[in-house]
């Protein structure tokens, strides 16, 4: 690892992986992945804001999902191919504060987010009579207004603090971006008072909605149960496991790596696990989102022969 003194502000991020062919080929997969969400995700974003018969509660927060997965993807992606790409693994002291800044808001504003989804789907299936007036405009605003708000405030004070941190010995971060428990572990400081404020926002912004979305589901599950209609059950049962699955390939690895003891955890560990909640989970959103929602292909559909009729015309 390398050493810096400490006049030099810049850090240095060691990467996912060593330069040599298995990297390549990684990094090649990464940047395929990039590609895959910032397609799906913007075509949800346009998807949903053309077509008003998708203007609705449920995919106003669908296209919100879409834009904090579209720059959170974007906050360390790029970056981190850059810098493998060019063998100049530095990152500046400001496009740290930068990229940590964007990651802890956008990271806790989609846990926040999730939770209002999960709620949506149970107001609509389980309280259908209700929902107009249970997911008003107001209410509606207040879900997506507020993982924003929240998030930032949150992603602010842990910026601030980590970076203010001294760090007496190596700036060589064993990461692919500026995380902070990867930080924490060059501090020349006792941290533990700060890392139990740590323990206490995770808690909040993801360990607490996701037991929200579990009970959430969980209800529309038993709903779903109560259904004459096989079919209509076993598209329920396929929606509500895909969305899981999801949720809990973002919030398992997102918690365990932001709970676990720093004295028990592993650079190499932390690395892997990262890759599942800011890559892989940005990509899979709007294909579980979309390729399995009927109303989005058929507003996709129409998209398509519009853009078609445009074009003989």
């Amino acid at each position: 690892m390398e050493n810096f003194n400490q006049t030099s502000t810049d850090f240095i991020l060691l990467g996912l992986f060593a330069p040599s062919r298995i990297g390549v080929f990684f990094y090649i997969l990464i940047v395929l992945i990039f590609l895959l969400a910032l397609i799906g995700n913007l075509s949800m974003i346009l998807l949903i804001l053309l077509d008003t018969h998708l203007h609705t509660p449920m995919y106003f927060l669908l296209s919100q999902l879409s834009l904090m997965d579209l720059i959170y993807i974007s906050t360390i992606v790029p970056k981190m191919a850059y810098n493998f790409m060019l063998g100049n693994r530095s990152i500046s002291f400001t496009g740290c504060a930068a990229q940590m800044f964007l990651f802890l808001t956008l990271a806790g504003a989609e846990g926040l987010l999730l939770t209002s989804m999960a709620y949506d789907r149970y107001v609509a299936i389980c309280f259908p009579l209700h929902y107009s007036t249970r997911m008003n405009r107001r209410v509606c605003f207040l879900m997506v207004m507020g993982p924003w708000i929240l998030g930032s405030i949150n992603s602010c004070a842990h910026t601030i603090y980590t970076l203010h941190i001294p760090y007496c010995r190596s700036r060589a971060i064993n990461h692919f971006f500026c995380d902070v428990p990867a930080m924490l572990s060059l501090a020349c400081v006792d941290t533990w008072v700060y890392e139990y404020t740590v323990f206490v926002s995770t808690t909040f912004f993801l360990v607490f909605p996701f037991t929200g979305i579990m009970y959430s589901y969980g209800r529309v599950l038993l709903a779903v149960y109560r259904m004459q209609s096989g079919e209509g059950k076993k598209k329920a049962y396929s929606t509500c496991s895909t969305h899981l699955t999801v949720v809990t390939f973002y919030c398992a690895p997102f918690a365990y790596t932001y709970l676990h003891p720093r004295s028990l955890r592993s650079p190499a560990e932390d690395k892997i696990l990262a890759v599942f909640y800011t890559i892989l989970t940005p990509m899979l959103n709007p294909m579980i989102y979309s390729l399995r929602n009927k109303e989005v292909m058929g507003a996709l559909r129409r998209m398509t022969q519009r853009i078609c009729f445009v074009k003989i015309r």
